[in-house]
């Protein structure tokens, strides 16, 4: 697997197809939101349900890195 590096922008712009990315790119993008509470934190709940239904999938994992971003 590659390894990723993206800004917010990019994570979301990729998440909202805005951005070109293949799949293995959209996962990265979606655990990208995930480790950092963005996914949690975005105003559009639908980032919030996407990134569980994902985790809950197995196609993402959360991690501890979530809750320590979400008390920031």
């Amino acid at each position: 697997m590659n390894e990723y590096h993206f800004t917010e922008a990019e994570a979301v712009g990729i998440c909202l197809h805005l951005l070109m990315s293949d799949i293995e790119e959209e996962t990265a993008a979606w655990q990208y939101l995930i480790d950092t509470g963005i996914a949690w934190r975005h105003p559009d709940k639908w980032f919030a349900s996407t990134a569980k239904r994902l985790i809950d999938e197995g196609e993402c994992t959360y991690t501890d890195r979530a809750d320590e971003r979400r008390q920031l």
